[in-house]
Parts: structure tokens; sequence; C-alpha cells
């Protein structure tokens, strides 16, 4: 019977084990850009924090050192029809407004400080006023620990990207999956879908789904229709990044998906990514997921083969055209 019972807590011991490290993917085996997480990083590095900040970014609102500490007001609040994007949100001056998923609406909360808030410059709500068809009423204020009064809409605070560096830059948009521009309520801005609904649009597909491609075959796409990618560099197990900082600015990575949310595609390994910038990214095959920003429209492949490293994703999660 003492034989059974600590056989029977063996067992249980190693099903725990296997949960709890699932794709191996444990705190002290994370790194980030080759180094484990919380090492010593070299002089020169890439900032690591997933806000795509590497400084100020050269130009832009960040570009006169000093004065990007102030907070500027957006005076006039326009909105514009972005090609890609939908209704955006812009300052008197035509800088798109962004907002950031680790910040809350209800109740407003900024959590953007520091190095965040030189790559992401703050907007103040002095002097803000309602662009036509937005309602004052979705204007507001959040008052920042160091006093500022910081503009929001819809509840979410409001900033400027520092490597927007002429009106109408859409940068910002998807830099490292929590940073988007601003639509006119402060939800993330989307493309209307088409009158006819069409495909294009992406307004039927799932979370996850398949695309047949002319010259790739069977390939992986978001619920945009854009395509998903893989980094050879990055690792399934131990589930390690090597796509961080600026990196992730090119190559946004794909949100956690509901595995009820995928149609055509495996599951297996199919786990949300705890990275160590804490963004939350899905997985294939415990392999970490991402779109490509030099993709404009849903169908496009551009990344496929960027510097043989990048390749679309198949079904089963493999690499699409990938010397082998």
């Amino acid at each position: 019977m003492k034989t059974w019972r600590n056989a029977a807590l063996a067992v249980t011991a190693v099903a725990v084990l296997a949960l709890t490290t699932a794709c191996g993917q444990e705190q002290g085996d994370q790194t980030l850009g080759g180094q484990p997480a919380g090492a010593a990083k070299p002089a020169g590095a890439p900032a690591e924090n997933g806000y795509g900040n590497d400084g100020y970014g050269g130009g832009g609102y960040g570009s006169d050192g000093a004065a990007a500490e102030a907070a500027k007001s957006a005076g006039q609040l326009e909105v514009q029809n972005d090609p890609k994007l939908g209704k955006v949100v812009t300052d008197s001056e035509g800088f798109t407004l962004y907002r950031f998923d680790k910040d809350s609406a209800n109740p407003p909360r900024a959590t953007c400080e520091g190095d965040c808030a030189k790559a992401w410059p703050v907007v103040s709500a002095v002097g803000a006023k309602a662009p036509d068809g937005v309602g004052a009423a979705e204007l507001g204020q959040v008052v920042r620990a160091d006093g500022t009064k910081q503009l929001t809409i819809g509840g979410w605070p409001m900033y400027r990207y520092a490597k927007d560096t002429k009106a109408g830059d859409t940068n910002g948009q998807g830099v490292g999956g929590t940073w988007f521009a601003a639509a006119p309520d402060g939800k993330k801005a989307a493309p209307a879908a088409d009158e006819g609904g069409s495909e294009d649009s992406g307004s039927d597909l799932a979370g996850l789904s398949v695309r047949k491609d002319p010259k790739l075959g069977d390939i992986v796409v978001d619920s945009r229709g854009m395509t998903v990618y893989r980094f050879k560099k990055d690792s399934a197990w131990p589930m390690k990044t090597a796509c961080v900082g600026a990196c992730l600015e090119k190559w946004p990575v794909v949100a956690p998906v509901d595995k009820k949310d995928t149609e055509g595609i495996s599951t297996k390994g199919f786990v949300t990514f705890n990275r160590p910038d804490g963004i939350k990214q899905q997985t294939m095959d415990c392999w970490p997921l991402y779109t490509f920003a030099g993709d404009e429209e849903p169908g496009d492949t551009n990344g496929q083969g960027v510097g043989g490293t990048w390749y679309a994703v198949s079904p089963q999660g493999k690499l699409v055209g990938a010397p082998k």
C-alpha cells in the first residue's frame, strides 16, 4: 500500500511539473536577445522593455531633449481617415495619438513612465478640444504621479510616438503588440468592414486560420488576414525570444488567441508565451508567432525569407520554405 501511494504521488508530481513548465517556459530559461532575463546589458544595447524605445529615436517629438519632458497640448483634435487603420485621432499638427494596452480606461490609469514616456511623450489635457463629430464628454484627463494632467479619450490616456517625424506618420502602430493608434472613441483604430462584407476586410476570419498562398501553399494568417511568421533565432524548448526592442517594431507579436477561435491549424503547443518584457505572445508548437510591419494588406508575404531567418508558418506550426 505504501509503495502504491508513493508511486501515485510521484506521478502527480511529474504531471504538475509538466504543466508548470509547458514548452520549457521557466523564468530562468527565458532570454532577451540571447541573454538570460535580468542579466546585465552591455552599453548601447537596445531597450528591452516592450515600449519599442531606443531613446527618442531621433526627430519627431523627442528630438528637442528637455522640451520633450514637458507634456505638450494636443490643441484642436482632428479625426483623419488612414487608408490602413481607418479613423485615427491626431493633434492640431496632424501627429497621431496612441493608447497603451497596459494602461486602463475604467478607471483611467497611466502606466507609461520614465524611459517609456520619453519614447511615448504624454499628451497634455490642457487646451485640448474635441474634434468634429466627437462629444466633449469623450475627452477627460488623468493626473499622473508627477502632477501632469494627461489627456484621455474614452478613458484611455493619450500619447504621441517619438519616431513619428511628420504629420500622418503611424510608426507606433502595433509596437510591442501593446501600442495602437487611437480611434475617436479611444479604442484601437481599425478599418471599417466593407459594406459588401468582402473577404478582404478580414472581419469574418478566426483569430488564427489558414490561407492558401499561390507561392507558399497553406500558411497561417491572423484575424485581419495578415501573414503569421516565425523567427529562426527563437527557441521552442525552452521557449525563448530573440526579437526584442526595435525588432518588435518590425515584427509585432501575435497576441494570445483562444483555441476555440482558430480554424484549420494545429493546437499542439498552443500556449501563451509570457515574455520577459511583459508582453504576452501566442505560440504554435511552442514557437512564438509574429506578423510583419512591412505587410500592408491581407495576402502580403513581404516578410518571407527576410534575413534568412523569418518565414511564414504552416498549419502545423512549421517554417514554410526555409532551407533545410
